[in-house]
């Protein structure tokens, strides 16, 4: 297989904060975190869970009576992290243990900072400098004899909390995608045709979802075309490069048959239309890459609109 055919693949990070109401068993629980203090819920068979779920498990009933357990506990199992990962309580090797505080009936999952981990380990709660984070203000566990107790502290009620969310992964292109991409970083729009339908597809799927069979044609398309639909943008939100109100349109190509989501910048966004011409505004030549960012944005090409019948099938 020469270079040209070998699958592209790359890192990709997918990151956002989640934001949510936390309910009142749950702000109850975090609250008492945010004060150094645990609760647990007292469900209807008389065991106290820890960290308190908003239902009894075996009623279905909500559950509202919650009450304090102590800072200690005992580990119950447990498990190595030789080699954490970003954004792990730790980033030392460290153990994930199931700990059943004293006064809990239930185990909690959390970190402990020790070198070895057993069984029957008794451990206290390390606390956090920073507060308001949830599970999160408790850093860790750590051996009961080397951590000291810590006193409670001042804290409003906490109502809404932010998890911030990651995903990391390798990302492997298809041969199709990757003949594609690498069409990309020469300036070209490779798409394929079905051999059934005759539809042109783009980005390439390498088999036709309506027909089932392969598509091996390949087929070079201009980088001009039609806007189908948009939307515009006009809430701000973590990352974004540009300032709202902006135009994120689906782009129909002078001979596909399948529309991508782009941008349309170079008129105000008021004045994007549906069957609106436009063309591909192409980064520096010496920043491509295998990538449909090279594409910087689309923008009108002042040609008179598409009629509505040639792209009315595509909405």
């Amino acid at each position: 297989m020469s270079v040209d055919q070998v699958p592209l693949s790359a890192p990709l990070d997918i990151g956002f904060d989640y934001t949510r109401s936390l309910g009142p068993t749950l702000s109850r629980f975090v609250t008492g975190l945010a004060q150094r203090r645990i609760l647990g819920a007292r469900g209807t068979d008389g065991r106290v869970h820890v960290p308190p779920p908003e239902y009894d498990p075996a009623t279905g009933e909500p559950l509202t009576d919650l009450v304090e357990v102590a800072h200690t506990g005992t580990v119950t199992t447990w498990c190595a992290q030789p080699e954490p990962l970003a954004g792990q309580p730790l980033q030392r090797p460290f153990h994930w243990a199931m700990i059943k505080l004293d006064g809990a009936d239930t185990p909690m999952l959390h970190a402990v900072d020790a070198h070895e981990t057993h069984t029957g380990m008794r451990v206290r709660a390390r606390w956090a400098d920073t507060q308001g984070n949830g599970i999160r203000d408790i850093a860790c566990f750590a051996p009961i004899d080397d951590e000291p107790p810590a006193g409670p502290r001042e804290a409003e009620p906490i109502t809404m909390i932010t998890t911030p969310i990651e995903l990391s992964y390798l990302h492997s292109a298809s041969p199709e995608e990757s003949r594609y991409l690498r069409g990309l970083k020469d300036g070209k729009l490779l798409g394929q045709r079905c051999p059934a339908c005759r539809k042109v597809y783009l980005p390439p799927r390498g088999a036709c979802p309506t027909d089932g069979v392969p598509t091996e044609e390949e087929v070079e398309l201009p980088d001009r075309g039609i806007v189908t639909t948009f939307c515009i943008v006009n809430v701000p939100f973590l990352g974004q490069r540009i300032k709202p109100p902006y135009v994120a349109a689906y782009i129909l190509l002078d001979g596909a048959d399948i529309a991508f989501l782009h941008l349309v910048l170079g008129c105000a966004a008021d004045e994007v239309r549906m069957g609106m011409r436009v063309e591909a505004a192409w980064k520096p030549r010496d920043e491509w890459g295998t990538t449909l960012e090279n594409i910087d944005h689309f923008r009108p090409t002042g040609e008179p609109d598409a009629p509505y019948d040639t792209y009315a099938r595509h909405l």
